[in-house]
C-alpha cells in the first residue's frame, strides 16, 4: 500500500464532516510481566452513511494506517457499504519498560501506563512526516500547556507558503483554529521543540502528517493531558516488528509497515531489518517459519500466531465483501 499522505489529508479535509465523536479511550487490563498480548480484534459492517474510513477509525480508537493495514483494498474515502472490516484492537505491548508514555513510531500508537494502576491506555497518533521525522528518544514531560499558542518556525512558514500558498502569522493564537488543538505537553528533549498535542483537523491521526510532534485526536489529548503528571517519563521507539512467547507457549509476531526513508520507498514492500533476537525466535523448532515469513510480507499490523503446526490462514481476515 503506497499512499500519498498529504494528498489523502487534503481529500479527507474536503469530505470528512466535522463533529465526529471518538469513542472512549482504549483501556486494557495490564497483563502479567511475562505476557504482552492485549485486546481482541472485532469486525464491523460498513453502514451506508457516506462517511470515510477515518470516521470508523475514530469510532473504534484506531489510526487510519492501522485500519488500512488490517483491511487492504478498502477505499479510505468511501468504503463500500456492507463491507466487513477487521477492527485491529489486539496488539502486543512494546518490548520495553512499562512506565509513563511509550510511543512506537512504526505502529503509530502511544501507550500510557498510569502509575499505580494495573492498566495501559492506548491512543492512535500522528507523527512527523517524511523529512520532518519524529526522533527516537527517552525524555519526559517538561511542561503542560492548556490552550496553547503556536509559533511556527521560519522553515515551517516557508513550507506552508511554498506548498499551500498560506502565509502563516508569527504566532497563531489559542483557540479552535489552532493546529495544536486545545492541549499540549512539551517534551524536555533538545530545545523543547517536540510536543504531544491535539489538532484542529479531522484527519491525520494514524498517519505521518506533522512537523515532528506527536498528534492526538481532540478527545484523546484532553484525556491524556488530564491524566499525565508533569515529569512523566516518555520513551519514543521505532519497532515495526514485535514478537512474543506467551505464558501458554503461543508465539506471536506483529508486523507494521516500516517508516519510509525516501519518497520512492513503498512501506508495504521495503525491507525490514531483522534483529538477532528475531532471528533466534524464527530459528526455533517451535516457530512455523513459513507463517512468520508470510506475516512479515503481509504486514497486517495485528498479532499473528506462528507456532509450529499453525497454518498461514490463521491471520485474521482483512475484509470481506
Amino acid at each position: 500500500m503506497k499512499l500519498s499522505l498529504p494528498l489523502m489529508g487534503m481529500l479527507f479535509a474536503t469530505v470528512f464532516t466535522a463533529g465526529t465523536k471518538a469513542s472512549q479511550a482504549a483501556d486494557y487490563p495490564l497483563p502479567a510481566d511475562n505476557s504482552r498480548l492485549i485486546g481482541e480484534n472485532t469486525t464491523y459492517v460498513v453502514p451506508n452513511d457516506g462517511k470515510p474510513l477515518e470516521a470508523i477509525a475514530a469510532k473504534f480508537q484506531i489510526g487510519l494506517i492501522a485500519m488500512l493495514e488490517a483491511n487492504p483494498g478498502v477505499d479510505p474515502l468511501l468504503p463500500k457499504p456492507g463491507t466487513v472490516l477487521t477492527i485491529p484492537s489486539q496488539m502486543l505491548l512494546p518490548d520495553t519498560k512499562r512506565e509513563g508514555i511509550v510511543i512506537n513510531l512504526a505502529e503509530l500508537r502511544l501507550y500510557y501506563y498510569p502509575q499505580g494502576e494495573s492498566k495501559v491506555v492506548v491512543y492512535p497518533i500522528g507523527i512527523g512526516q517524511l523529512g520532518r521525522n519524529t526522533p527516537e528518544m527517552v525524555t519526559s514531560v517538561s511542561q503542560k500547556i492548556p490552550n496553547p499558542t503556536w509559533t511556527p518556525t521560519p522553515n515551517i512558514r516557508k513550507v506552508y507558503l511554498k506548498e499551500q500558498g498560506i502565509t502563516l502569522p508569527g504566532v497563531v493564537p489559542a483557540g479552535p483554529e489552532n493546529p495544536m488543538g486545545l492541549f499540549a505537553m512539551r517534551l524536555a528533549a533538545g530545545q523543547g521543540h517536540y510536543l504531544i498535542h491535539g489538532t484542529n483537523a479531522n484527519f491525520g491521526i494514524g498517519m505521518r502528517v506533522s512537523s515532528g510532534c506527536i498528534r492526538l485526536r481532540p478527545d484523546d489529548i484532553e484525556a491524556l493531558f488530564n491524566s499525565v503528571p508533569k515529569g512523566t517519563r516518555v520513551q519514543v521507539i521505532n519497532q515495526p516488528i514485535k514478537f512474543d512467547i506467551e505464558p501458554d507457549g503461543k508465539r506471536y509476531v506483529e508486523v507494521h509497515q516500516p517508516l519510509s526513508r525516501t519518497e520512492k520507498d513503498d512501506p508495504q514492500t521495503m525491507p525490514i531489518a531483522i534483529s538477532s533476537s528475531l532471528k533466534k525466535f524464527k530459528s526455533s523448532d517451535e516457530t512455523n517459519k513459513d507463517v512468520l515469513t508470510s506475516a512479515i510480507e503481509r504486514r497486517s499490523g495485528m498479532p499473528v500466531l506462528v507456532n509450529t503446526g499453525t497454518e498461514e490462514t490463521n491471520t485474521p481476515p482483512a475484509s470481506a465483501m
